[in-house]
């Protein structure tokens, strides 16, 4: 067996720069093959998210598919006249894998879209999956979870992590998904302050923080976009807020592929 020792080295002094290295010693396009394809959907509210069919070039012997799923739906404001505690909404998961390709093999790319409408109910709802499928591939990321709201702001919150996934889950090599979304843990009255946390898409996107003091009568609608993979924002209301405020829809789903 070879050991580190027997390799030949290579020093700067033995190289000589106007011969060693030259366009004309490499074959022709040679890496050329190498490039990215981004699919996802429009960065507004409502997107239904974006597919196409990608055909593997002349050239191309591996891929790397990764995709994350579209954000959740931030909750609406539920109840008149109550102060509402609120668990934002939860980022896209992410899954990716990586196969020897051909020539000519295709591939459908379909980045998930979200909820077509925003959310009046105390539940909002979960963002659209991300998905591959091709020549050896089929593989999803789940859309993120929905936010949600209710009238028992004296109860303890809590929050809990759905970060884990099995190497194989939904059809993937490596998955994460993120936090699935905090509750705001404030026992103030009259909801004078109020905050939650949606989350972000696995090594795409960061979270969105939201808050409220509140000395009057008055309501807002969560935002109406949210950055690639991001949970949507809630409405909030104060005590005597009224019934109107929607919550805004997640962002879109992403698909990327990596091949060479």
């Amino acid at each position: 067996m070879a050991t580190y020792s027997s390799y030949k080295r290579i020093i700067s002094d033995n190289l000589d720069a106007n011969t060693a290295i030259t366009d004309a010693k490499f074959e022709a396009n040679a890496g050329k093959n190498y490039g990215v394809q981004w699919v996802y959907g429009s960065p507004g509210a409502l997107t239904s998210g974006c597919c196409c069919l990608w055909t593997v070039p002349t050239g191309v012997k591996r891929a790397t598919f990764e995709a994350w799923g579209a954000g959740g739906n931030g909750s609406g404001a539920c109840s008149c006249n109550r102060c509402h505690r609120y668990k934002g909404a939860g980022g896209g998961a992410y899954n990716s894998i990586t196969v020897n390709v051909q020539p000519g093999w295709t591939y459908t790319l379909c980045a998930g879209g979200v909820f077509p409408c925003c959310s009046l109910e105390c539940n909002g709802c979960e963002g659209c999956s991300s998905y591959v499928n091709g020549c050896g591939v089929a593989m999803c990321a789940p859309g993120g979870y929905r936010g949600f709201a209710d009238t028992g702001w004296p109860d303890a919150a809590y929050s809990c992590f759905e970060c884990c996934m099995a190497p194989v889950s939904f059809g993937g090599n490596f998955g994460m998904r993120n936090h699935s979304g905090a509750w705001n843990g404030n026992w103030l009255c009259h909801c004078f302050h109020k905050q939650f946390c949606a989350t972000g898409a696995p090594f795409l996107s960061g979270g969105g923080h939201m808050q409220g003091n509140t000395y009057g009568c008055w309501i807002r609608c969560g935002c109406w976009t949210a950055p690639y993979g991001t949970g949507g924002a809630n409405a909030m209301t104060n005590y005597c807020g009224t019934c109107c405020g929607q919550g805004g829809t997640g962002g879109s789903g992403v698909v990327k592929v990596t091949f060479n």
